[in-house]
Formats: C-alpha cells, sequence, structure tokens
C-alpha cells in the first residue's frame, strides 16, 4: 500500500467533519488530545486535524503538532483501514517533544482501532 499523505485521506469537508463529530464511536480521551473516530464505508483511512490557537499559541508549534500526527497517521493507515478520524490537541501538547507526540499517538491509534473492533457499526447507507 503506497504510505502517501493525499486528499483522499484527509476530511476535507464540514459535513465530513460533522459526521465524525455526531457519529463517533470510539472516544480516545488523553491529557494532551482527544481522538474520535468512527467507521467509514471506503478502503482506507481519513484524517481531520483541530489544532486550534486557543490551545496552541504559536503557529509554528501548530505546525509541528499537524506534521507529527500526520505522519504516525501515514505510518499507521493500514491498520485504521476503514476509519474517519478527528485529532483534537488540548493545551501543552506543544510543550512535548517530538518522539512523546509520536509514541503517544501510536498508542492511541492502537486504542482506536480495538475500540472500533469491539463496537457493533450500524449499517450506512453514505455513499462517496
Amino acid at each position: 500500500m503506497k504510505q502517501a499523505f493525499g486528499k483522499s485521506l484527509r476530511l476535507l469537508s464540514s459535513s465530513d467533519f460533522q459526521s465524525v463529530f455526531d457519529g463517533a464511536t470510539a472516544r480516545i480521551s488523553h491529557q494532551h488530545f482527544l481522538i474520535l473516530a468512527r467507521a467509514n464505508q471506503l478502503d482506507h483511512p481519513r484524517l481531520g486535524l483541530v489544532i486550534a490557537k486557543k490551545h496552541i499559541r504559536l503557529a509554528v508549534a501548530r505546525n509541528r503538532i499537524k506534521r507529527l500526527i500526520r505522519e504516525s497517521f501515514r505510518q499507521q493507515q493500514q491498520s485504521l483501514a476503514g476509519i474517519d478520524v478527528i485529532v483534537l490537541a488540548r493545551k501543552g501538547m506543544d510543550d512535548l517533544a517530538n518522539p512523546v507526540v509520536a509514541k503517544q499517538l501510536q498508542q492511541q491509534w492502537q486504542r482506536v482501532v480495538r475500540k472500533l473492533n469491539q463496537t457493533p457499526q450500524p449499517a450506512r447507507n453514505e455513499q462517496r
């Protein structure tokens, strides 16, 4: 499987984001971020990022966190197939070192997969 991070792997429209916010079947809470996830009808995962200026003031720090999350997601995309994910950053995430963020995200991706595998998925008639 190609390991790129193209447009097909992103949540782009507000309706995509809203469907995950409204229908999240997995909510993984962590001190530095919150992950919302739900199954999609696609054969690949999609990622959305919410990195609020209110929580992470400096643009440099916001961009670094986005890069770290995207890279972690890209590396785990095979295990996350068929899932829409939104990662919301919380205060203090910008104080963490890159390896710490990467390790925490890797652990949380595994929790997302386990939680979604436990949850029975309702049939959806959405087509994209």
